[in-house]
C-alpha cells in the first residue's frame, strides 16, 4: 500500500503524459518501477545487484519494463537523451567514498534525460538530520529482538556512519554503512553545474515545503534546454 502511495505522489509530482520513459535508478528490487509501467509508462530499471533485480524480474518484465544491471556512475552509451523522468529514491545517493563519483551520477542522469526532462531525487536532508540527531538509541521488536544504533556524524567529509546491533531469539549481529549526506542548498549547487535546475523542494513524500526540520527531502529538476 504504501509502494502505490509513493508512485502516486511520484506521478503527481512527475506530470508525465502515459507512454513517458522513465528511469528508475537504481531500482532495488522493482517496487516503483514495477508500479509505474503499471501506471502506463515505459520504464527502465538499473541497479548494480543482480540478486536485487532478480527479485524485480520475478515482479514481471514486458515490453514497458525492462531491468538492466549496472553501475548508475557509467550508464548505458545508447541511453542518451532517451528518458522523459529519471527518479532516484529511498537515500540511494551519497555511498560512494569519492565525492566526484556522486557528481558523475547527476552527471549521469542529465545526460539520459532529453531536454526539458525530470529528474526526481528523494534522500535524507542533511539539514533536518542533524536538528533531530541521536548519538544512539534502542528498540525492541515484537519478537523480543532489541535493536541499537550507534551514529556518528562527520561535518567535514558530510559522511554519517550508523552501526546496528541486533540481538535475539532468532540470533545476534551487526552491520555498519554510512552516507554522505547534502544539503539541500549543496545539491541543488550541484544539479546546476550538471544543467539540472531544481524547481521544487519537499518534506520527504508528502507535499509540503523543505523545511529546516525536514529529515527527508524530494527534490525535483529540469535539465536546462
Amino acid at each position: 500500500m504504501q509502494d502505490r502511495h509513493e508512485v502516486a505522489r511520484l506521478i503527481d509530482v512527475l506530470a508525465l503524459p502515459s507512454g513517458a520513459r522513465v528511469l528508475d535508478c537504481p531500482c532495488g528490487q522493482g517496487r516503483h518501477a514495477h508500479l509505474l509501467a503499471e501506471a502506463g509508462f515505459d520504464v527502465d530499471g538499473l541497479d548494480y545487484s543482480e540478486d536485487l533485480l532478480d527479485v524485480a524480474r520475478r515482479r514481471g518484465t514486458g515490453k514497458h519494463l525492462r531491468y538492466t544491471q549496472g553501475d548508475m556512475r557509467r550508464l548505458p552509451a545508447r541511453w542518451s537523451g532517451r528518458f522523459d523522468a529519471v527518479v532516484n529514491l529511498f537515500t540511494s545517493f551519497g555511498f560512494f567514498d569519492d565525492p566526484n563519483d556522486d557528481l558523475r551520477v547527476l552527471e549521469e542522469f542529465a545526460r539520459v534525460l532529453k531536454p526539458g526532462g525530470v529528474l526526481v531525487w528523494h534522500g535524507g536532508a542533511r539539514d533536518g538530520v542533524m536538528a533531530k540527531f541521536l548519538s544512539r538509541d534502542w528498540w525492541s521488536s515484537a519478537d523480543g529482538t532489541v535493536f541499537g544504533q550507534e551514529r556518528r556524524f562527520d561535518p567535514l567529509s558530510g559522511f554519517l556512519e550508523i552501526t546496528s546491533t541486533w540481538r535475539g531469539p532468532r540470533g545476534h549481529g551487526e552491520r555498519s554503512h554510512r552516507i554522505r549526506l547534502y544539503s539541500a542548498s549543496e545539491l541543488a549547487h550541484r544539479m546546476r553545474d550538471v544543467g539540472l535546475v531544481v524547481e521544487a523542494a519537499y518534506d520527504a513524500w508528502s507535499p509540503k515545503p523543505l523545511s529546516r526540520r525536514s529529515s527527508e527531502m524530494m527534490l525535483v529538476a529540469r535539465k536546462d534546454h
